[in-house]
């Protein structure tokens, strides 16, 4: 597929006309929520298998082939050229449809924030995912688990072929307990409780998987909490079932801060099947307006993963989301509103303000005053961002990739992993 840029006096009409497409057609696969007033700069996916080329001055079938990795012979043959020589300026090529790749595709799903919804939610997007994570069952201090309402993610995740992961997490008044995860730690006979329970709920619920979220663990839980998995890994895999682990993004072992010390990624890929790297909250609701997931970012912290963790179980972390801020952002003031890339769109189109794209953390952002006077500042991710992360995929050749979190609209994403990638299925 292709990825189209909106300029300064585009319209649909012309876009689908540009690219020999119904104008129907870009609005209902992009799901375009201002089809009559398009925001300049806003990205629309071109839904075709392959790209056309719009030659340029100054530009020959040589370096057009190199640009796209093909052969002369094979842009001739397919544009049924009748010389390599017969292409001038405005001259549209079709290039073919790059080779796809196979992945796993995750993602997590919250069915408090979807409620009653969950099944329709995961219905949508299933074709295109590998696993689901349900977000998540609370460990208790006695070993007991709190549940979640996960029949309707679960039944719809089998309709789709997706394997549904059971997320634990050391979830307590509204976050993460370091204290909660010590005191299962530092208990053998608590730990046995919890995963005897999580493992009579996945018998009970079809769960394949249990998928370990421990966040916030400090330096005096990094080996309890391997050895928790270890004791987990024999329960699980004498039941047959995947074990896997979402680990906060490290560039290096020796990181410092109570989100990092407890996550030993070396020692934790070698117990789990697969490990999810939450590569994104750099820009935060509660931290100063800034890409939520900067592709440079994102590569240190892949690029170290793969140094002490084999590829096949690595899993780059994307959030289906941005943030608005309120300005001047003022440290431990009103937090950033969370927002879905097509709300990010909208406003920007409402508010008549162009969509930037910061090429070093390769993300969309933009300017606006809303009607109160106040200045805002957005950032989240389109159609070029995403593409920038599905090629980091590609290059450093890891298992796949995982959502944060199911439930914002996004079609864009969806159409680009099937231009992209193979999805892997393993029910």
């Amino acid at each position: 597929m292709q990825i189209h840029v909106v300029r300064p006096g585009d319209t649909l009409f012309d876009i689908a006309r540009l690219y020999s497409l119904p104008t129907n057609i870009l609005i209902q696969s992009n799901e375009i929520p201002n089809p009559d007033n398009l925001a300049i700069g806003q990205t629309i996916v071109i839904p075709i298998w392959g790209s056309y080329h719009i030659v340029m001055v100054g530009e020959d079938l040589t370096q057009i082939a190199n640009t796209y990795n093909t052969t002369v012979s094979e842009i001739v043959r397919i544009n049924g050229l009748k010389s390599p020589n017969a292409i001038y300026p405005g001259f549209r090529l079709y290039i073919p449809q790059k080779e796809r790749l196979s992945v796993d595709v995750g993602a997590y799903i919250d069915p408090r924030m979807t409620v009653g919804t969950s099944g329709k939610v995961v219905d949508k997007v299933g074709d295109n995912l590998t696993s689901l994570s349900v977000f998540s069952y609370e460990a208790n201090a006695n070993g007991s688990l709190t549940p979640v309402v996960d029949e309707p993610s679960i039944n719809a995740a089998y309709n789709h072929g997706v394997v549904p992961l059971m997320v634990i997490t050391n979830f307590s008044e509204g976050t993460f307990s370091t204290e909660l995860a010590s005191t299962i730690f530092n208990n053998p006979s608590l730990q046995d409780k919890l995963l005897d329970e999580a493992i009579a709920i996945m018998d009970q619920k079809g769960y394949l998987g249990l998928d370990f979220d421990f966040e916030y663990l400090g330096a005096q839980n990094r080996e309890g909490y391997n050895s928790f998995l270890r004791k987990a890994s024999e329960k699980l895999k004498a039941k047959h079932y995947f074990i896997s682990a979402a680990l906060a993004p490290k560039t290096s072992d020796e990181q410092i801060g109570v989100l990092y010390e407890g996550h030993d990624y070396k020692t934790i890929g070698e117990i789990v099947d697969f490990i999810f790297f939450m590569t994104y909250e750099w820009g935060w609701s509660g931290g100063p307006p800034m890409a939520v997931s900067p592709i440079d970012k994102v590569r240190d912290v892949l690029e170290y993963a793969v140094s002490v963790v084999p590829k096949e179980k690595v899993m780059m972390g994307i959030p289906l989301y941005g943030y608005d801020w309120t300005l001047p952002y003022v440290q431990g003031g009103p937090f950033a509103e969370s927002i879905s890339p097509q709300q990010a769109i909208e406003r920007a189109a409402q508010n008549g303000v162009t969509i930037q794209y910061d090429t070093v953390s390769e993300a969309p952002h933009y300017f606006y005053t809303d009607r109160q006077g106040k200045r805002h500042a957005v950032w989240f991710e389109d159609a070029r961002s995403i593409q920038a992360k599905f090629n980091l995929v590609k290059e450093l050749g890891i298992r796949g990739f995982f959502y944060w979190v199911l439930g914002n609209d996004f079609p864009q994403n969806w159409l680009l992993i099937q231009d992209n990638f193979i999805v892997n299925k393993r029910v």
